[in-house]
């Protein structure tokens, strides 16, 4: 009979406890008790002894089906060892934090062969595990740095001892040296490959070559070689010195690959590490209330957090809990909301997943659509939650194909997964025969295209066939968003019809029969960042498609079906094909991590160091590293300014869209003003945009306005992290109210924007008084024209069409009023007047002004009057404006 022996070194993975599971002989399974600690001594022996009992014959073993399941693989990155010793098999499995230790004897000298670990859960372990070493660096990353000869009036004592060297003879020596193979192999070994060896060297011959004054050791050695009394390799120590110089990577390079080790995520953090977690997964597609069970978990518990991946998630939440008379807080990038008026935190939070605490403790966390875990960009946050999160329970929300993965994660954190399926609660279908046309819409169907410019020509032809239709798409401000829903979904409404991007696969409750692919290909960005087009994934199709028939709407069944013929068998082959397991998880460098790599690599830019960063850093087979092409961006966009390393680390993980030049170089401006210590105030804000705006006549005035959105967006997340430098959150809030209200109604007239800016682009003439400007089109789509007139600011903060002032300043030279603040600008009077005001310029300092403007308008005229022109002095063309400008 075999004999399996279990010794069990107290198991405890950092507070929580580990269950193994062993498969002994043909008896079946024995488990080894719900936790493992140092009082469960007895019940390992117990355990043993049921294996010694239970009938197996020599030499057999347990059926193929349990040998995958048989022994539950130890954390990625664990140290494994087989030792053989005759006919025995010693397996030690150590993971840190835990060992076992499983002795079996068996008459096959290769010891028991069904003591294997899951394939699967090994087979992605093994890259780290078992790697042979690290991956060579990039070294097309490595930049080298400058440096300068000695060029000064220094003394050359090298020549003093031996004599002066002749350049030429030491250009034909330094050539000589590197030809040599030998000294390319021994740049290889200390680090230089040929792409190094070679820049090294041009930097070290012009370095020999433009000193006045060499050292003295270096001298001697080159004058030697120059009498034949040395030898050309004699100068490969002092290269290297000056390699090391401009690539001052070489010298740590092992200390960097330990920094850049993302192997072991899990152990970032300890305060999780530190509790037994409960795992909860509920699995479930679109409309199947998953989430909802999660959410009933979350408002019943002591504490709770829910992470969304989206700020009208969280605001759904959050509506939620207070309509359930749960205190809730609101916590998302750009704003916070307390229910306490006083300001102190509720024991309920909701917020967006990349600002959930891992420090604090909860009851219950909840982490909805965990299958954005892959998401090349954003991925990292739902990672760092998993891994992270301080809660007793954490439920986690999304697609089955997530669940493999979320187990694989939690075996290398020692916490099981329990796992609750949900089906759909209303039927969904595709139908048999594509729309084709836009006659044949019906009430409650909704057009998703995946580009804004289908958005505006399906739009514009549903509106000119008599029926209105509400607009949504991912730039909008969530305010927007919500008012097109309500419009959409209002029974009452006229509008019945829906043309949206995949903006609406979550996030927004929508009342749709039908779904109505306009295409099947969208624009997509890989690890790498590079972007293409590509049919939609099944898990795409899914997440859009059964947004129609929603529980509790008017429709009780879903359909789904394309614009065009081709498309609607793909459509079908696509979302019959079963979702493919998600297989890695995302991660990101944090700023501790770039703050070490920084302190041994002093000189290097910020996108230089990511660089290097992601090139050295080395995952298992469950991560990737996110895609760092935004962070780069903007590392290098502000990398001239001088600012401290974490605050350019903060300011280069804005949340910005770098597609937009108006919010980019709102971001410039924002970090030089802050790299002066100058606070950005809101008056400074609305110089920068020009507030008040026009009211938006073309689509072009509409995206700028989205864009000033964004910028305030911006100011506001900052606001939250450099407090002191943006100080009036509040009253820039209230300016974004305002321009959500003026976007909203330029949504709801989005066809005659469409209109007026095909007949800008036509070259059609608008009709004097119209209200319409075709000068529009030739002006700058970063800044909406604004127009002249009597000063009459709408309710809004918008000058409609024909108002304003012609010489209004970026702040108005009316009164500014932003919720109960008034902010004060000088009325009246000329700009000198204004200046005298505001203490800017004094009454000697206008007169001289005065004085030295009379003598050049003298000079000027006997100048013009020698020229015979015929012109007067002062009446050079007949604008009003030339008129007025002599004052002051």
């Amino acid at each position: 009979m075999s004999c399996v022996n279990y010794e069990c070194l107290n198991v405890r993975v950092s507070g929580g406890l580990r269950t193994p599971r062993l498969w002994m002989g043909g008896g079946g399974p024995s488990w080894l008790g719900p936790g493992w600690d140092v009082k469960s001594v007895t019940r390992a022996q117990r355990a043993a002894h049921q294996a010694r009992s239970s009938p197996h014959s020599p030499g057999s073993a347990p059926p193929r089906s349990l040998s995958v399941a048989a022994l539950r693989a130890p954390p990625c990155g664990s140290n494994m060892s087989v030792v053989r010793r005759g006919s025995a098999g010693l397996l030690l499995l150590r993971a840190g934090v835990w060992s076992r230790r499983v002795v079996a004897s068996s008459a096959s000298p290769r010891g028991p062969a069904w003591l294997v670990p899951s394939a699967v859960a090994w087979g992605r372990c093994l890259p780290s595990a078992f790697s042979s070493g690290p991956r060579p660096a990039d070294t097309s990353l490595f930049v080298p740095l400058v440096v300068q000869p000695a060029v000064g009036s220094e003394e050359d004592i090298g020549a003093e001892l031996t004599q002066s060297l002749d350049k030429n003879e030491v250009l034909k020596i330094l050539n000589k040296f590197y030809k040599r193979k030998e000294m390319q192999k021994l740049g290889v070994d200390n680090g230089l490959d040929a792409r190094l060896f070679h820049q090294a060297f041009i930097s070290f011959r012009k370095w020999v070559m433009e000193s006045n004054a060499l050292p003295v050791e270096f001298h001697i050695a080159l004058s030697d070689i120059s009498y034949g009394a040395g030898h050309v390799d004699d100068i490969f120590p002092y290269f290297l010195q000056h390699s090391r110089q401009i690539f001052p990577m070489l010298e740590c390079m092992e200390e960097l690959r330990k920094i850049s080790d993302l192997r072991f995520p899990s152990n970032w953090y300890p305060e999780a590490r530190s509790m037994q977690r409960k795992i909860v997964f509920h699995a479930g597609p679109t409309n199947s209330g998953k989430t909802h069970h999660a959410i009933q978990r979350f408002l019943a518990a002591r504490s709770a957090v829910y992470c969304g991946p989206l700020r009208l998630l969280a605001h759904e939440i959050y509506e939620r809990s207070k309509g359930a008379g749960v205190p809730c807080d609101l916590v998302t990038g750009e704003e916070r909301l307390f229910a306490s008026e006083e300001g102190r935190p509720s024991s309920h939070v909701a917020c967006t997943i990349e600002m959930c605490s891992t420090n604090i403790m909860y009851e219950v966390a909840v982490v909805d659509e965990i299958q954005m875990i892959r998401d090349p960009g954003r991925g990292w946050a739902w990672t760092r939650a998993l891994l992270g999160l301080c809660a007793e329970e954490v439920h986690v929300c999304g697609e089955p194909a997530a669940i493999a993965l979320v187990r694989d994660l939690m075996f290398t954190t020692g916490e099981e997964v329990e796992v609750h399926t949900y089906e759909r609660l209303t039927p969904i279908s595709i139908e048999d025969h594509a729309l084709e046309s836009l006659d044949k819409l019906q009430s409650g169907d909704c057009v998703v295209c995946f580009n804004k410019n289908d958005i505006y020509s399906i739009s514009r032809q549903i509106e000119a066939s008599g029926q209105e239709c509400a607009v949504i798409y991912g730039s909008l401000p969530p305010g927007t968003k919500l008012a097109q829903a309500k419009k959409f979904n209002d029974p009452s409404d006229p509008c019945k019809i829906l043309v949206a991007t995949d903006a609406i696969g979550m996030g927004l409750n929508l009342s749709i029969r039908r779904v109505i692919f306009n295409s099947l290909t969208k624009p997509t960005m890989n690890e790498k960042g590079e972007k293409s087009m590509e049919r939609i994934s099944t898990s795409q199709a899914l997440q859009i498609g059964g947004r129609a028939g929603r529980f509790g709407s008017a429709f009780s069944q879903g359909l789904v079906t394309t614009m065009h013929r081709d498309d609607l068998p793909v459509l079908k082959a696509i979302m019959a094909r079963p979702l493919e397991p998600i297989q890695e998880a995302g991660l990101h460098p944090t700023a501790e991590q770039v703050e070490l790599f920084t302190y041994n690599l002093p000189q290097a830019t910020l996108s230089n160091i990511i660089d290097i960063f992601v090139s050295l850093s080395q995952v298992d087979g469950l991560y990737f590293v996110c895609n760092v092409d935004d962070f780069k961006f903007l590392a290098d966009m502000i990398q001239h300014i001088p600012l401290n390393l974490r605050v350019r680390y903060v300011f280069c993980t804005a949340p910005i869209n770098r597609k937009q030049p108006f919010v980019c170089t709102s971001f410039l401006k924002f970090a030089r003003q802050y790299s002066r210590n100058e606070p950005l105030t809101v008056g400074w804000l609305c110089r920068h945009v020009s507030w008040p705006l026009a009211e938006p006549r073309n689509i072009r005035d509409l995206v700028h306005l989205e864009a000033v959105h964004d910028v305030f967006d911006l100011y506001l997340w900052l606001s939250y992290r450099f407090m002191d430098m943006f100080p009036d959150a509040l009253l820039v809030r209230d300016l974004q109210r305002q321009l959500d209200s003026a976007i909203q109604e330029g949504v709801r007239n989005i066809t005659r924007l469409i209109r007026a800016t095909e007949e800008s682009r036509g070259g059609v003439p608008h009709k004097q008084g119209s209200g319409e400007d075709d000068s529009s089109s030739a002006d700058s789509p970063n800044r909406p024209t604004q127009t002249q007139g009597p000063d009459r600011t709408s309710g809004t903060g918008y000058r409609r069409k024909g108002q304003g002032t012609k010489n209004q300043g970026p702040g108005g030279a009316a009164d500014m009023r932003i919720g109960n603040t008034t902010l004060k600008a000088v009325k009246g009077g000329s700009l000198s007047e204004q200046l005298l005001q505001q203490g800017l310029l004094t009454q000697q300092m206008l007169n001289q002004l005065r004085r030295e403007l009379a003598r050049d308008k003298k000079s000027r005229g006997n100048a013009e009057g020698d020229d015979g022109d015929g012109d007067k002095p002062g009446h050079r063309g007949n604008s009003p404006g030339d008129a007025k400008g002599s004052r002051g």
